[in-house]
């Protein structure tokens, strides 16, 4: 693919802060600059917020693109492209959002992708102005960035074969959500609330559930230290079904150049990847290296708990990987991401600048252990589960970083539309 080698200006194709209206004192989605996702496209819609329109801040609808303009979201790449807004609908949102959408319509997918472009977002941070900390693009700037011009057909064709990854993700990520939610609600009800021992001792038939693994339910239950607990089944502690092995202050492991490995802390835990980390040496203890599927829990400041499918990686500090030779995965992954809420209750009652928990905390979380032939069962019910969503999971990074490999050759023109698809038909066989 070649053409005439021609630059155009951003605003040329592009309305920069487009006007969009709102009612003063009516209520409106609110986005958050802490909602605009750093390396992917689409806003949550459980992060869209309901707030009183005060008709100021930025205006957007469905297909604009919010651009963060202030330090340091500009350079982390906090840019999205609006989908999460019922039709029809205008949201209100920080005041340091930049939004862009097509002159024409039909090229608001390719503002989109162009405004990813890793050559875009060093030229405007090499634009940003204003006391340091709070240095921020303008968006006469912005307007005024040039391009290589392609073809319009050949330009929105791009942009398509980008938002089909794209798409593919997003379908990836929610399917990965429906799956986690189905797995929490079971777990729950099996081995929390005991629903299927309640309905025998009730002489009822379990909801959901065959004849042959009701039967392996117990239907009566004993008293325990904390309430009633089904019959011949144990609680232990939380740390007794599991090992938590707690990260390495890597600082003192710096990169020798060599076989070195991105620091796994929080901040990547939370965007789940290692894009921008930090490195330290692979000469480390083998225990202390991360693989994809292992099971990690933040225990101070931030605390969540994931299964992580970012890449190898080195366990830094305030971090657990979370591991058992008893149990399979599922069984303590849920457990632990069951005790949570308690623990960032008690992280949060931490007189400290960063809340956390302790080993005890983890001790005094208790953990309903059933008998063999339930443990069984459920093994064959959760495990598949866990292992698609890690199947799902490490195919949309797959499909992320094809994304990102191909977005500047593809705006560029660089790329064939028909090698970019060929790619993509490579990764989702």
């Amino acid at each position: 693919m070649s053409f005439e080698l021609k630059l155009s200006r951003l605003d040329e194709i592009a309305q920069i802060n487009p006007k969009r209206r709102v009612t003063k004192g009516v209520q409106v989605p609110f986005v958050e600059m802490a909602a605009l996702p750093q390396n992917s496209r689409d806003i949550q819609r459980s992060d869209v917020e309901v707030r009183v329109a005060k008709s100021a801040g930025a205006h957007f609808k469905n297909g604009d693109t919010l651009l963060a303009r202030i330090t340091p979201c500009l350079e982390n790449g906090k840019t999205a492209q609006v989908n999460c807004l019922d039709a029809e609908l205008v949201g209100e949102g920080s005041t340091e959002f930049i939004v862009l959408c097509g002159i024409d319509p039909k090229d608001d997918d390719y503002i989109y992708y162009l405004c990813r472009d890793p050559e875009f977002r060093k030229y405007a941070i090499g634009r940003m102005e204003g006391t340091s900390g709070r240095q921020r693009v303008s968006w006469q700037s912005i307007a005024a960035y040039e391009f290589q011009h392609i073809p319009p057909n050949e330009r929105r064709a791009s942009a398509k074969a980008l938002a089909a990854m794209d798409n593919r993700i997003t379908l990836l990520r929610e399917t990965n959500a429906t799956l986690e939610a189905i797995a929490q609600a079971l777990f729950k009800s099996w081995f929390v609330d005991f629903d299927p021992v309640r309905a025998k001792s009730e002489g009822k038939l379990p909801d959901g559930m065959d004849v042959s693994t009701a039967a392996l339910f117990p239907d009566a239950f004993d008293e325990a230290e904390l309430g009633l607990l089904p019959k011949g089944w144990q609680v232990e502690a939380l740390d007794d079904v599991a090992e938590f092995l707690n990260g390495l202050a890597l600082q003192k492991f710096p990169p020798t150049g060599v076989n070195d490995l991105p620091v796994i802390k929080i901040a990547q835990l939370r965007k789940g990847d290692t894009a921008g980390a930090d490195l330290a040496s692979g000469l480390i203890k083998p225990e202390y290296v991360i693989q994809n599927g292992d099971v990690l829990f933040s225990w101070s400041g931030s605390l969540e708990v994931e299964i992580w499918c970012g890449g190898v990686g080195a366990l830094n500090q305030h971090l657990f990987k979370v591991s058992s030779s008893r149990f399979d995965k599922w069984f303590y992954y849920l457990w632990t991401k069951h005790h949570l809420e308690s623990f960032r209750q008690i992280a949060a009652s931490k007189a400290t600048t960063m809340g956390h928990i302790q080993r005890g905390h983890l001790s005094s979380a208790k953990v309903n252990v059933p008998n063999e032939s339930v443990l069984k069962v459920a093994n064959a019910l959760f495990t598949p589960l866990v292992e698609r969503i890690v199947h799902n999971a490490l195919q949309a990074n797959t499909l992320a970083n094809l994304r990102d490999t191909l977005l500047p050759r593809l705006i560029s023109g660089q790329v064939r539309i028909t090698d970019a698809e060929a790619e993509l038909e490579k990764v989702t066989a």
